[in-house]
């Protein structure tokens, strides 16, 4: 079996499963087809088709699943180490992370509960749809939390507290990649994933209506210098924003969208790239184009992007630099600028809910001077 795209009429795609010899996956595509167009279905095509071919390999029909049996492949997808299971349908690999376990758990159980519904298994879907009551956490993401007495209780996902590490950027590696790119356009790149927290394809996906890169723009949202962030899933170049906030164009005004400030610097580096290297007959209107080969002045795909600091991050003797390292480091500063206030930090890096910040950045920083005291209290030692 294997993940099928589907190019589909104004430059949209949808994903499903085909079996070997070229037909679909009837059960996995009425799954799927629920997410049509989503990045969510690609997600969950791709972490569906691995279930399916467990499952082809254990002999086992949907009717005949049980939870001892979606137990036992979770744990199985997870391990570390390979036991007598072993996991020949996956060869070369990786076990999933925490974060993967968590996507496939709720890929899994809305499988079966979507099975369950049209009469198959219906047992296990009567298991696997239990609830439990509220956190803290539910309280905090939803304006009605408090009114709520019962929250979906997902019996295949990852137990225990789970508190995330992000790999930042070295001390020094902005001004040394600066240095070391080779282009205006490459410059910009650097610039406004650094101050603006960016995540890569919504870099790539920027538009030039969608910069207004001076105080009191037409759209009346933001007094200050900023851009809309606009999810199109029909960009040329593939390049989504995650987020999916509604916008339009009004009179050629971009309004709505994910509003993120522009600092001075990125301003600079976009009048430098647009005067210097961006073609003038480019029809597309997308900010960063290819500036070399047979596709020049087309737009950059999000992978050139990842390429281009990969090598720039090498000869700058930083090792493979990616992206997001850059999205990291911003939301980690701005959280220690503003006091630990998430709700800043949230709104800064476009995030959804300050509890997902919290639970990324909120750790104490190992060389803070308060730290250090209070280790150096422990310890016994001078100050």
């Amino acid at each position: 079996m294997r993940v099928q795209q589907i190019e589909r009429k104004g430059g949209l795609r949808s994903w499903t499963i085909l079996w070997p010899e070229g037909t679909v996956h009837v059960e996995a595509d009425r799954f799927l087809q629920q997410y049509d167009g989503s990045g969510t279905q690609r997600t969950y095509a791709y972490l569906l088709v691995d279930h399916l071919r467990w499952l082809e390999r254990e002999c086992l029909a949907f009717s005949a699943v049980q939870l001892l049996d979606l137990e036992r492949y979770m744990g199985i997808v997870g391990a570390e180490v390979r036991m007598p299971l072993g996991e020949p349908w996956r060869v070369g690999k990786r076990p999933y992370g925490r974060s993967a376990l968590s996507a496939a758990a709720s890929c899994v159980i809305g499988f079966y509960l979507h099975q369950a519904s049209l009469g198959d298994n219906v047992e296990l879907g009567e298991k696997l749809d239990g609830t439990r009551l509220p956190s803290r956490v539910d309280r905090r993401r939803s304006l009605l939390g408090h009114v709520k007495t019962a929250m979906p209780a997902n019996p295949l996902a990852p137990k225990g507290p789970h508190r995330r590490h992000p790999k930042m950027l070295p001390d020094g590696a902005r001004e040394r990649l600066l240095e070391t790119v080779n282009s205006a356009r490459d410059r910009l790149l650097v610039t406004w994933l650094a101050d603006g927290g960016l995540r890569i394809g919504e870099l790539c996906g920027l538009h030039l209506v969608d910069l207004h890169l001076r105080e009191n723009a037409a759209c009346g949202e933001c007094r200050s210098p900023h851009l809309h962030v606009c999810h199109r899933p029909d960009n040329p170049n593939r390049a989504e924003a995650k987020t999916k906030h509604p916008w339009r164009t009004e009179h050629g005004t971009v309004t709505g969208g994910l509003i993120k400030r522009v600092s001075p610097a990125m301003v600079h580096t976009y009048f430098d790239y647009l005067t210097s290297e961006y073609p003038g007959g480019a029809r597309h209107g997308m900010l960063l184009v290819q500036l070399h080969g047979a596709d020049t002045g087309q737009p950059w795909a999000p992978v050139g992007a990842r390429r281009m600091l990969g090598r720039a991050g090498k000869r700058a003797g930083l090792g493979t630099v990616k992206p997001h390292a850059f999205r990291h480091t911003f939301t980690s500063a701005v959280l220690d600028a503003a006091d630990g206030n998430l709700l800043i930090a949230r709104d800064a890096g476009g995030w959804a809910s300050a509890a997902t910040v919290d639970e990324v950045y909120g750790h104490v920083d190992v060389h803070d001077p308060a730290f250090d005291a209070a280790l150096r209290t422990v310890w016994g030692e001078p100050k």
